[in-house]
């Protein structure tokens, strides 16, 4: 009941955040259910059919197997029975010096607050999907025959040096996620299969590092090496996807040069890596000024000279016509030789109302500048969309903050965050209240149970014994503090007050039943000892696999996997001499001085029915 409370309010979250832990919420809240069926309804019966004597030949010796079993069961029971006295002994000197047990704890609780702080955050790990994205961006106005010598280069890179990891390529030259232009261009990687490709040398992040550094330096052209998103659909590529607003009212001239200035941070920056504009940069545009005086003194229609420009510079659309049989479409455009240069503006007339032509050079002049190829807004105001990645040995998260950072320095301009970026803040604040719940559940469920308000608060205290395991686990082995690693929080929570409630329950009675608070811990811890140890050691075998798993999705059942070890194993070893510490201070602080005093004998009979829970 405890660990299916603990995952419920899960299942009631929002986002993409949610419907990650509404998926873990469903299915372990299920199994649950359907274990506690198994075992008040089958177990019974199963146990009458299966425990039964065995082995035995008809003179009443038991056979070989029998024997051999026999023997080794012998000696595991007196191995341990030795256990179960040194670990009660351990548990009475815990008792007798309850001031060092409850150093020890703070003690504990200090390193899990630090190690957590200083965890790397992040939203989801970066797997290995088996394929690759790559971008590359030329100057602007660089023609497409560059673009193709670019994409030729990069292409030679992958099947030669990367060969071996290669299954196929694929490159579009005139094309990327941030736009069309003929200085652009875009290619998708497909990797051999994860089988193939054993060791981290050889995995999706490695090969990209690799292409990024080697590719990286090409004098013309500014090439990424990207591996795509956790979940599709949320952002181009694996990173980062921020948005710089124009809060303060820039000019466009003014907003672009702080994009400048962040983008030159950020790529002097060592936690940083691929820092990039998602759109197009900034071309060379032909800016024709139309003076209006001009024009209305000359009896010029503004529809006249829009439709010269239009026939002149792009094409106007005139009537069909049938050609063999097919209908074809006649266009009018200017002759090639008479829209080539800006100059040429002035070769060209319009007629006037009173039917003169006018040329343009009598009311327009034009001029070169750089431009935009599209306006973005985010939130209604002006942006650029900046996409990057975190820098090996660097969090999702830390990369975040620093851009943040960066763009605090910047007067004018606000900070935003999209796609996996915005779901990696959310999900951050979602978590203290997840754990919160889960925490007053937990807290709830005891107090039902126990009919008391205190007692639960001794198995509330011993869940921190089992977090600063999972925290510990995680930091060993450089794992972030994402979804799953949460997921594996709630699990060691649940499963740490399950082991404390068999230890409590069963203390509880006996005081119950007259036995003071101390005698009864002690009791209770003594004979729930093996249930504890062997729940938990087939939990953690059974979890294995998830700690140790490779090819795709590893880095999920890592996290998941490497958080619930960590945290069963700190769980299991502490656990079992705090918990009798916890209850007696509990039990003392509650119910008054002498509650390691034998209370007076438990009511019988009808009171006894009247005092029972």
């Amino acid at each position: 009941l405890v660990l299916s409370a603990v995952f419920l309010p899960m299942a009631f979250f929002g986002g993409s955040t949610g419907v990650i832990y509404r998926q873990f919420s469903i299915t372990i809240v299920a199994s649950m259910a359907l274990s506690v069926l198994v075992a008040l309804v089958l177990t019974p019966a199963l146990t009458a059919t299966l425990l039964k004597q065995h082995g035995r030949n008809g003179h009443g010796a038991a056979s070989a197997p029998g024997r051999l079993m026999q023997r080794a069961g012998d000696r595991f029971n007196r191995a341990y029975t030795g256990l179960v006295d040194r670990y009660v002994a351990g548990a009475r000197g815990v008792l007798a010096h309850r001031w060092l047990g409850i150093v020890g704890f703070a003690v504990v609780i200090t390193v899990l607050v630090l190690l957590f702080v200083k965890l790397p955050r992040a939203f989801l790990p970066t797997e290995d999907q088996g394929w690759g994205i790559l971008q590359f961006t030329l100057p602007p106005g660089a023609t497409q025959p560059m673009t193709l010598k670019t994409a030729m280069t990069i292409e030679d890179y992958y099947l030669g040096p990367e060969q071996a990891n290669i299954a196929g390529l694929f490159t579009v030259s005139g094309f990327r996620f941030g736009g069309s232009s003929q200085n652009v261009g875009q290619g998708f990687i497909q990797l051999r299969p994860w089988e193939e490709r054993e060791g981290t040398a050889n995995g999706a992040a490695a090969i990209t590092q690799r292409a990024s550094r080697e590719l990286g330096s090409m004098r013309d052209a500014r090439f990424f090496a990207l591996q795509p998103p956790s979940v599709q659909g949320l952002g181009q590529s694996n990173g980062f996807t921020m948005q710089l607003l124009n809060s303060g009212g820039l000019s466009a001239a003014e907003f672009k040069a702080r994009r400048d200035e962040l983008l030159a941070a950020a790529g002097a920056d060592s936690s940083l890596a691929a820092v990039r504009p998602s759109g197009l940069e900034d071309v060379p545009t032909l800016q024709v000024a139309i003076d209006e005086e001009k024009v209305g003194a000359l009896g010029i229609a503004q529809s006249a000279v829009d439709a010269t420009l239009a026939a002149a510079w792009g094409g106007v659309y005139v009537n069909d016509f049938v050609d063999r049989g097919r209908v074809k479409r006649v266009y009018v455009q200017g002759d090639a030789a008479y829209r080539s240069a800006a100059s040429d503006l002035d070769k060209w007339y319009v007629r006037t109302t009173t039917g003169q032509m006018a040329p343009f050079s009598a009311f327009a002049t034009s001029a070169w500048l750089q431009a935009p190829t599209t306006l973005t807004r985010f939130t209604g105001q002006p942006s650029y969309e900046i996409q990057g990645q975190a820098a090996p040995g660097s969090s999702s998260g830390d990369a975040m903050d620093r851009m943040t950072e960066i763009a605090s320095k910047l007067e004018g301009t606000s900070v935003a965050w999209s796609g996996l970026s915005y779901q990696e803040r959310l999900s951050s604040g979602q978590a203290p209240m997840l754990y919160a719940i889960s925490l007053l559940v937990i807290f709830l469920c005891l107090a039902a149970l126990y009919e008391s308000w205190s007692i639960p608060l001794a198995v509330l205290l011993v869940i921190p014994l089992g977090l600063v395991g999972a925290v510990l686990a995680v930091t060993f082995r450089g794992l972030e503090n994402d979804v799953y690693f949460q997921v594996g929080l709630l699990t060691t929570m649940g499963l740490a007050a399950k082991n404390a409630i068999l230890i409590v329950e069963f203390a509880e009675q006996a005081e119950r039943a007259g036995k003071s608070a101390l005698d009864s811990v002690i009791e209770a811890a003594r004979l729930r000892l093996r249930p504890i140890l062997m729940t938990s050691l087939a939990f953690i075998f059974g979890v294995l696999p998830l700690a140790l798993s490779t090819g795709a999705g590893s880095r999920s059942r890592i996290a998941i996997g490497t958080a619930v070890i960590g945290g069963m194993l700190t769980a299991t070893v502490l656990l079992i001499f705090y918990v009798p510490l916890f209850f007696v201070l509990v039990r003392r602080l509650f119910a008054g001085k002498h509650a390691d005093a034998t209370p007076p004998p438990a009511p019988t009979g009808a009171a006894a029915a009247v005092a029972s829970p």
